[in-house]
C-alpha cells in the first residue's frame, strides 16, 4: 500500500508533483472545477494508472491540460478559428474543446477516439504543476469512479489514499463542477456535450449558434459513442438512493413526509426547509452557489449515512443546467414529476 503524501501549495512541493508526473506517476491536481487525477497524458502506462485507481470503464475519455495556447496545436489539429475565438475569451477557465488528436495522444487517454478534449485550468496551482512538469496533463476527476466528484484535497484523501504518492492541497475549487465540454459543428455552431460553469448564453457570445446535446437531459442509448467525459454512465452518486423531485415547494414537502422513513433527508434551496418532518441541507440560492456545494453535500450525506436523498430539483438555466446534469445522472434519471 502506497503512503499517499498530502503536499502543499509552495514552489518545493509543487516541484516534487511535477517530478511524480514526470516520473509517469500520477498525483491529485487541484483546479478550478473539481480536484483531477493528473498523468502525462502522452505516456499510455501513466494514464492506464489513473483508470485503475479510479476504477474507470476505459472507453471514457480524459480531458488533458495545458497551462499555454501554444501548447494547442501539439496536441490537435485542423483547429478551427472558433476554437481559438472561445480560448481568448474563456482560457484559462473552465472550457474543455474537444479537437482532432495528433499521434502524440495515445488511445487509452482519448477513449479509442480520434480526438481529444483540451482545456486550460484557471487554478494557479494546476498551472504551476503542468508548467514545471512540461507536460500535457491527463486529468479526470480525482474521485472513484460514479462517486461525487472532490471539490476538496480532503476529498481526495479519502478516496485515494494507498492508491496514488501524493495529493496536492490546493484549497477548495471555486468552481465546484466539472468544465463545460464543448465539440466543434461547423465554423460557427458549437455542440454542448457536458454543460459548466460556462454556459450556453456565454458561448453565444462568440458562437452564431450552440445546440446542447440530448444527452445532457437523457440517458444515452446502448452502445452510443461517449464523446465527452460524463455522458454514458451513471455518475456523482453518493450511496444514498437520490431521488430528484420536479414540483413546487408545498407538494415537495407533502411527497417527502408522507414517503420519509430512516435516514431519510432532504437538499432544498436556501431559505427553504421548514414545513419538512427529515433533517435537510440547503445546497444554495442560484445555479452558481448550488454547483460550489451539491458535490460536498453528496459526499457529506454518505458521511451521516443516509439511506434516501429527495433533491429539490434545480433551474435549466444558466449554471443551474450542470447542477441539473450532475443530480440527474447521481439518480439514475429517477425523476417524480408531481
Amino acid at each position: 500500500m502506497i503512503d499517499t503524501k498530502l503536499l502543499s501549495d509552495n514552489e518545493e512541493d509543487l516541484k516534487i508533483s511535477a517530478e511524480f508526473l514526470k516520473n509517469g506517476e500520477i498525483v491529485g491536481m487541484p483546479t478550478e472545477t473539481v480536484y483531477g487525477l493528473a498523468a502525462d497524458a502522452c505516456n499510455p502506462e501513466a494514464v492506464a494508472k489513473i483508470f485503475e485507481a479510479k476504477g474507470r470503464p476505459s472507453d471514457n475519455p480524459l480531458i488533458v491540460h495545458i497551462a499555454d495556447i501554444e501548447k494547442l496545436s501539439e496536441i490537435a489539429y485542423n483547429i478551427p478559428d472558433l476554437a481559438y475565438r472561445l480560448a481568448e475569451a474563456f482560457w484559462p477557465g473552465p472550457l474543455t474543446m474537444i479537437l482532432p488528436k495528433k499521434d502524440c495522444i495515445p488511445s487509452i487517454t482519448s477513449g479509442g477516439l480520434d480526438t481529444v478534449g483540451v482545456r486550460m485550468p484557471s487554478h494557479i496551482v494546476a498551472r504551476k504543476m503542468i508548467s514545471y512538469s512540461g507536460l500535457p496533463i491527463a486529468a479526470p476527476s480525482g474521485n472513484i469512479s460514479g462517486y461525487p466528484s472532490p471539490t476538496k484535497a480532503s476529498h481526495m484523501m479519502r478516496d485515494m489514499y494507498g492508491k496514488i504518492p501524493a495529493v496536492v492541497d490546493g484549497g477548495t475549487c471555486s468552481v465546484g463542477v466539472e468544465s463545460t465540454v464543448i465539440s466543434f459543428e461547423n465554423d460557427n455552431t458549437v455542440r454542448i456535450l457536458r454543460p459548466g460553469y460556462i454556459t450556453k448564453e456565454d458561448l453565444q457570445k462568440i458562437a452564431d449558434n450552440v445546440i446542447i446535446d440530448s444527452a445532457i437531459l437523457e440517458k444515452l442509448s446502448d452502445g452510443q459513442i461517449v464523446r465527452s467525459p460524463g455522458m454514458k454512465y451513471k455518475h456523482y452518486s453518493p450511496s444514498a438512493d437520490v431521488i430528484l423531485i420536479d414540483s413546487n415547494y408545498k407538494d415537495f414537502c407533502c411527497y417527502v413526509n408522507n414517503h420519509s422513513k430512516e435516514n431519510t433527508y432532504a437538499l432544498v434551496f436556501n431559505g427553504e426547509g421548514s414545513n419538512l418532518s427529515v433533517p435537510f441541507f440547503a445546497y444554495g440560492a442560484n445555479g452558481a452557489e448550488q454547483a460550489h456545494e451539491i458535490f460536498s453535500l453528496l459526499r457529506k450525506l454518505d458521511d451521516i449515512n443516509a439511506d434516501t436523498v429527495y433533491v429539490r430539483i434545480p433551474s435549466k438555466d444558466g449554471v443551474g443546467l450542470a447542477v441539473y446534469n450532475r443530480l440527474i445522472r447521481a439518480a439514475g434519471f429517477e425523476v417524480i414529476k408531481l
